[in-house]
């Protein structure tokens, strides 16, 4: 069944858990169904293994509530490292344990980086040759296969990446069908994709490809979806401070709905009469306050689409070719 959630942002709880609690209590009073909890933002996780006392903790807090829930693993969790691969792989395990231990279904995990962007800015680590991406997507498939057979009760979701001006292609999920192949390739019926919507329109501008096509071709393997809005130009990673980037329309902004210019009752169209998992608003800590409004775009938009589904071919047609926010749109 499709429910709207929103995540815990880790940057606003920062491992405090009475801030967490907070966020919780106004998610359930505005009728939110769903939450993605970060285990790296609730210090769940420390060095590649779970703290059992943090999860003890967390579980009573969670007993109060009655969300459904998706886990969202460390950011910087990369299946490609080549620093310290084993500690990688230790700590996506421990994000499925605390996964399990939540009753959480989902695991969302940031497609592997050919380049982390933690040595973007080191001199000499930026070219990777066809030889070396394809060893480093065996490796992430190596991991991602033994992880998916030791927790089959968890959907582990690839989330598609952004792109970055200079660096790109520094990830294999920027390009969609290089994603739906590892996902294929994986062969693990608990490996899918998480969708993230934003990073979705900041690909298709940057690398020029028609965004609702991309979908069509990966509705599929649809699992988990992320939503919120920006207007795609992409940045360079140094570009973080939100401040400088909205009045230019620039970055990952992470924007409630129909603040930004993504067609995204467009883009659910595409995939959403085959999907009946979570929609999970993924905003900014600064964009907090705005998360009712965020709830009832989105609202909006699914109804309208499921209406559309009982209504005659030619009047859905024309609907299409109705401006995706004209009636809703802040701008």
């Amino acid at each position: 069944m499709q429910k709207i959630g929103c995540k815990i942002d880790e940057v606003r709880v920062d491992g405090g858990v009475k801030a967490f609690r907070d966020d919780l209590k106004y998610f359930s009073q505005i009728g939110i169904e769903a939450v993605e909890l970060p285990v790296h933002g609730l210090d769940v996780i420390k060095n590649g293994l779970i703290d059992k006392v943090s999860l003890q903790n967390i579980l009573s807090i969670l007993r109060d509530f009655n969300f459904e829930y998706s886990v969202h693993s460390p950011n910087p969790l990369n299946l490609m490292d080549q620093q310290d691969p084993e500690l990688h792989y230790s700590v996506f395990r421990a994000g499925l344990e605390f996964a399990a231990a939540v009753g959480a279904g989902i695991l969302v995990y940031h497609a592997g980086r050919f380049i982390p962007e933690e040595i973007f800015p080191i001199p000499g680590h930026h070219d990777v040759s066809k030889v070396q991406a394809q060893k480093l997507l065996e490796q992430e498939r190596n991991y991602l296969v033994r992880l998916a057979d030791e927790f089959p009760q968890i959907m582990i979701c690839i989330e598609n990446a952004r792109p970055y001006l200079h660096y790109s292609p520094y990830c294999y999920g920027e390009q969609i069908e290089m994603l739906k192949n590892q996902v294929v390739l994986s062969d693990r019926n608990n490996v899918k994709i998480a969708l993230d919507i934003g990073h979705l329109n900041m690909a298709a501008q940057f690398y020029h490809f028609n965004l609702i096509e991309a979908v069509q071709t990966i509705r599929d393997f649809i699992f988990h979806v992320h939503v919120h809005d920006n207007f795609g130009r992409a940045v360079y990673p140094n570009e973080k401070t939100q401040t400088h980037l909205i009045p230019f329309g620039r970055g990952d902004a992470h924007m409630p709905i129909h603040w930004g210019s993504i067609p995204i009752r467009d883009i659910l169209g595409a995939f959403m009469d085959a999907y009946s998992g979570m929609f999970i608003m993924e905003l900014r800590s600064r964009y907090f306050p705005f998360t009712e409004e965020c709830k009832n775009n989105l609202e909006r938009i699914i109804e309208e689409l499921r209406c559309f589904e009982h209504l005659p071919l030619s009047v859905w047609e024309k609907a299409q070719d109705l401006p995706s926010q004209t009636l809703h749109a802040r701008m």
